[in-house]
């Protein structure tokens, strides 16, 4: 097959209408035709002149790969939209961004620094263990943690019959019936920390991400939300910010080496 071909539901990723998993959604959903003919199922793939339309209307051209950092309080759920009617980061964030999607999650009463991206590509390789990039968390928990308490989280345990893998965890202070910790992660399972903590022992209170791969949270103010400059998406994941050509590959992110900025002091 061509280079030039590529899955359907990853040239609608690539343009920026949906994660992959949210464009093969729509193709089950009849909402995507290629060539005239509706189609039902992501098992088809498209060159460059094909011509491909969502809800009647031609696919636009891919943007320019962009990025933002977040700082998501507490209080919102990072989906675009919620069974329960809970607000959503989406229905927090400024009404002059783009349409963007979350690189991974926070969960309700997590907050910290969140990636958005206008690239469903991107956002899948992001969210990949592969990246091997550290996603740093400060965490706050009931108890007073001891070496031995904390031991088994570095070699890796087993919750539920689920394992995760050995987290870097380091004692910072102890407040009163409270301690503060700093965790690093290079995966991120649904509610890892808080399921983690609870399994030796601990009660986690607060839950602050302070960094994912080489993007820190820094100073940025809650609710407050930052475009990356076009040099560090170049210098971090090697993107220009001219669009690339159908079937073209980024190069893989490079691992963390610094901030992409100066972060002075620590998110409160």
């Amino acid at each position: 097959m061509s280079g030039d071909f590529e899955r359907i539901a990853k040239r609608l990723a690539r343009v920026g209408v949906a994660s992959r998993r949210g464009a093969e959604a729509m193709i089950a959903e009849g909402r995507v035709a290629v060539n005239g003919k509706r189609i039902d199922s992501p098992a088809l793939n498209v060159g460059p002149d094909d011509r491909i339309e969502l809800d009647g209307k031609p696919l636009a051209a891919k943007e320019p790969v962009r990025m933002w950092r977040y700082h998501k309080p507490a209080g919102l759920v990072t989906t675009t939209a919620d069974e329960k009617g809970r607000r959503t980061i989406f229905d927090a964030l400024p009404g002059d961004l783009p349409r963007v999607m979350s690189i991974g999650r926070l969960d309700l009463n997590s907050e910290g620094l969140l990636l958005l991206t206008n690239d469903g590509d991107l956002k899948r390789r992001l969210e990949l263990p592969a990246t091997g990039w550290v996603r740093k968390y400060r965490v706050r928990v009931k108890g007073v943690p001891t070496d031995a308490m904390l031991a088994p989280l570095g070699r890796g345990i087993t919750v539920e019959g689920e394992t995760f893998l050995p987290m870097q965890v380091t004692l910072d202070r102890q407040q009163g019936a409270n301690a503060w910790l700093t965790i690093g992660l290079r995966e991120g399972k649904n509610r890892e920390i808080r399921r983690a903590m609870e399994a030796v022992g601990l009660s986690v209170n607060r839950l602050i991400r302070t960094s994912y791969g080489p993007f820190q949270l820094g100073d940025l103010a809650r609710g407050a939300v930052e475009e990356l400059r076009p040099k560090v998406l170049r210098d971090q994941l090697g993107i220009t910010r001219t669009p690339q050509a159908p079937g073209t590959k980024s190069p893989a992110p490079r691992p963390a080496r610094g901030r992409t900025r100066p972060a002075p002091g620590r998110a409160r």
